[in-house]
């Protein structure tokens, strides 16, 4: 592709046009670029405009480096503990029949945390009712500052928890509110932490959804976390690490019966709560590398060779949802991405990034 034209919008072209000269370079496994791939591919979208005016060797050396940061990215917080290690869980499950707290609480007990489920009960609660208790446990969860994990299993568009009707705005307020509406206790005499500039650490929180869309709608929450820190002149630190269970544009599956189990949740019960050994906790690269890995078959099918999988079959990209984990980026790791796409020092980045 020549300096000054379009850079490709769709997977697929990028796929052709640049990832076997950008795999190439890399000093990695056809797995694991596959694993890294869509990650890629969207931060290079976000910024095609910039990458379309570079000559032809430099666009592909930029690219070659944006994959190396991601993988950075993803050593720095693969070691991130994800379920267990004192990290209690908070639940929110759709009021559908088969989808049971135990979902949660099973797997809480089976790594020595607690778990709060919320799930609506017709007979006694409303959806608002529940919706308002659950915001309120995330914003007490963001306002302690100690290891929790947020689990949310239903039905989900871009723009809300659609189980619940809460949109990443209410989301992304309760989370805020958390921390700077609701101090802690301080010390006599100490200053008000309430004020402009109150730094906003949500570092300590994982939340995972695994609803349709949910790719977009943690995208939507984080830029949202951002925006409404800098419109109150807080200082945001830090952004939770949120995990997909569904890529962009992507809808999720479950499976139907005596249980409904969405697919992204149920194979993280398969790996982490059903086989033996258990780990001592689930971390992000777990999540990263084996259940993603595991999501892969969905919609897929291995072609083996010699006895082993070299490479997949799309079949059904219907049955794709390919989970995405969003990781915190620091000033640091902002200064770092701005040098490599050239960009000025105070250009405008997200403070998070997909990382596979």
């Amino acid at each position: 592709m020549a300096a000054g034209s379009e850079f490709p919008q769709d997977f697929a072209s990028f796929q052709a046009d640049f990832s076997p000269a950008v795999a190439a370079q890399l000093d990695t496994t056809a797995k694991h670029y596959r694993q890294i791939e869509p990650s890629l591919f969207y931060l290079c979208r976000n910024h095609a405009d910039t990458l379309a005016k570079l000559p032809d060797q430099q666009r592909l050396e930029t690219i070659v480096k944006l994959a190396t940061f991601i993988d950075r990215k993803r050593d720095a917080t693969g070691d991130s503990v994800v379920i267990g290690g004192n990290r209690p869980l908070t639940g929110l499950l759709d009021p559908a029949r088969g989808l049971e707290p135990q979902e949660i609480t099973a797997i809480a007990a089976g790594y020595g945390v607690s778990a709060t489920v919320f799930k609506q009960d017709p007979t006694t609660d409303t959806i608002r009712e529940v919706a308002d208790r659950f915001l309120a446990a995330v914003g007490a969860a963001a306002g302690k500052g100690t290891p929790a994990t947020i689990v949310v299993l239903g039905h989900g568009s871009p723009e809300e928890i659609q189980s619940y009707s809460i949109p990443y705005q209410k989301l992304a307020d309760a989370l805020i509110g958390g921390v700077v509406d609701r101090p802690l206790p301080r010390p006599s005499g100490a200053a008000d932490t309430t004020a402009a500039g109150t730094p906003v650490n949500l570092g300590h929180l994982v939340l995972i959804c695994d609803d349709c869309f949910s790719a977009d709608f943690l995208t939507n929450l984080g830029g949202t976390i951002a925006s409404r820190c800098h419109d109150r002149g807080l200082t945001l630190t830090s952004l939770p690490i949120m995990i997909a269970g569904t890529n962009r544009d992507r809808v999720g599956h479950a499976d139907f019966g005596e249980k409904f189990v969405p697919h992204f949740w149920k194979d993280v019960i398969e790996l982490f709560y059903v086989r033996r050994p258990r780990p001592d906790v689930v971390t992000l690269r777990d999540f990263f590398e084996k259940v993603d890995n595991m999501m892969y078959g969905y919609g897929r099918t291995p072609i083996v060779q010699g006895g082993g999988v070299v490479s997949y079959k799309l079949v059904d990209p219907t049955l794709c949802q390919d989970p995405v984990f969003f990781v915190p980026l620091s000033n640091e790791d902002l200064a770092a991405l701005r040098a490599i796409l050239g960009l000025d020092a105070a250009a405008p980045l997200p403070p998070f990034l997909d990382i596979g």
